[in-house]
This record gives structure tokens, C-alpha cells and sequence, in this order.
């Protein structure tokens, strides 16, 4: 009888993980990251703020004057900007799920490195935190690892059953079963 229910909980597992890590992305990361994103937009372009976040030591050396960036910066804050409100969406719908969560995943190793170095958080031990170091929420390195993992879950495991990814999975299936 146990191993009939461990054998269930098993099968159960990665379909119910999948939605439940999308699920948790929605409701504490989502809204923080497209909060972040439009902050970084002013009328119909790109505020000051962007480029200030994203490259903080060139627009320090610039006077914070963004005509002296280049078209590289320009087309990274771009980038970024549009990364930021695009993979959230993306894993709220469940759709391109696992594409979208490595793509998360590296803006969330981009936006730590840009933390890190350019805005001096390596200099804060309080903000830094420590791994091991019995404080869980340190603002970077706790925080950030606890993000990356619960995106790995859907790249591991798929998006669940309550996704858009799903839904064109199981029509294209019932096309081609048609098509047979």
C-alpha cells in the first residue's frame, strides 16, 4: 500500500511541481520584475534610469549624458528591458516554459553580476549575505539561489498541466491523431 502511494506521489510529482514552481514565479517574482522593467522606460522609450541600472560605471564616466553610451548600450538596455517584461509573461502563461526559464535564469545571473560589480555590492557584506552563514535573506546570494532553483524546477520538470505549453501540446496531438 506505501509503495502503491510513493508510486502515485512519484508519477504526480513533476506535473504538480511544474505548476507549483510557475505558480510561486507569479506571485513573488513576476510583479517585481515587471515593476523593475518599467522603471526603465520613459514616454514611448528608455528612461535614464535604464541605462543607470544596467551599466551604473559607464554612465557614471558619461555624466550620466546617455547620448555618450554607444549603440551596444543602447541595444543591451533595449534587450533587457524587453527580457524583462517578456519571460515573466511567459511563465505566468506556461508558454515556451522551459525556454523562458533559462532565459530567467540568466537574467537573473546578469542582473547579480551587474549588483555585484557594477553597483558595489560586493563592498556591502550585509547586502552580499553569505551562503552557510544562518541569515536567509541576504538580498543577493540567498535570495537569488532560492530564485534560480525554483526555475529550474519547470526546466526539469515542464510547466505542468495548467500551461499553454500544454494545451498546444495536447492540440497538436489531437490533430495528428486526426491526421492518422
Amino acid at each position: 500500500m506505501i509503495h502503491a502511494i510513493l508510486t502515485r506521489l512519484d508519477a504526480a510529482g513533476p506535473p504538480v511541481l511544474g505548476t507549483l514552481a510557475r505558480l510561486t514565479f507569479s506571485l513573488t517574482l513576476a510583479g517585481y520584475f515587471w515593476a523593475s522593467a518599467l522603471t526603465k522606460l520613459e514616454g514611448a522609450g528608455l528612461s535614464l534610469n535604464a541605462y543607470a541600472q544596467i551599466f551604473p560605471r559607464a554612465m557614471e564616466a558619461a555624466g550620466y549624458d546617455v547620448t555618450q553610451l554607444t549603440l551596444f548600450h543602447t541595444v543591451i538596455v533595449a534587450a533587457g528591458t524587453l527580457a524583462e517584461f517578456i519571460l515573466p509573461a511567459l511563465l505566468v502563461l506556461g508558454l515556451a516554459t522551459r525556454l523562458a526559464a533559462l532565459g530567467m535564469i540568466g537574467f537573473i545571473i546578469v542582473q547579480t553580476l551587474t549588483d555585484l560589480i557594477g553597483h558595489g555590492a560586493l563592498s556591502q557584506p550585509a547586502t552580499l549575505g553569505g551562503w552557510f552563514d544562518r541569515v536567509p535573506d541576504s538580498a543577493i546570494l540567498d535570495q537569488r539561489l532560492l530564485w534560480v532553483t525554483m526555475l529550474l524546477v519547470p526546466v526539469f520538470t515542464g510547466p505542468g498541466p495548467l500551461s499553454l505549453d500544454r494545451l498546444i501540446a495536447r492540440r497538436a496531438q489531437s490533430q495528428t491523431a486526426l491526421a492518422a
